[in-house]
């Protein structure tokens, strides 16, 4: 996840806002950790699946989802940045906001016979490990 510390490429404040969309951002980033932390564990109990959960931020803003499934799989896709005006404490604020669309993610599987899906499913193994292992920090959220 993005650092709390640096400038987000997006969501970006058109008006200069930048305050009060942090806080925002932050905020959400906070509840998505713990929706995703829960719904990870709970395959724990619901399918004896052993999970470990850990988050770290990184000093750039994603401009893909990359999700790696089990060292053979990959699901990508680009963000989209869009102009919209959303929501903040009851008052609109206009942003440029980045996402993806589960609909047009690419999933590319190393059992592929073609070896470019290969080399993505490896390449994107070793980048995501590069990040993790360098320049990445550990987050914690609390409860």
């Amino acid at each position: 996840m993005p650092s709390r510390d640096i400038d987000l490429a997006f969501p970006a404040s058109i008006n200069g806002d930048h305050d009060r969309l942090q806080t925002r951002w932050l905020s959400l980033r906070k509840a998505n950790a713990h929706t995703l932390r829960s719904a990870l564990l709970s395959l724990r109990a619901s399918h004896g699946i052993e999970v470990a959960v850990s988050f770290r931020a990184v000093p750039f803003t994603p401009f893909a989802e990359l999700y790696l499934i089990n060292g053979v799989e990959t699901l990508f896709a680009f963000c989209t940045i869009t102009r919209r005006t959303t929501d903040y404490l009851g008052e609109p604020v206009e942003v440029y906001e980045g996402a993806t669309e589960a609909g047009l993610q690419r999933r590319f599987s190393s059992d592929d016979p073609d070896d470019e899906n290969r080399t993505f499913v490896e390449q994107a193994h070793l980048w995501f490990n590069s990040v993790w292992e360098t320049i990445s920090a550990e987050l914690f959220f609390s409860a």
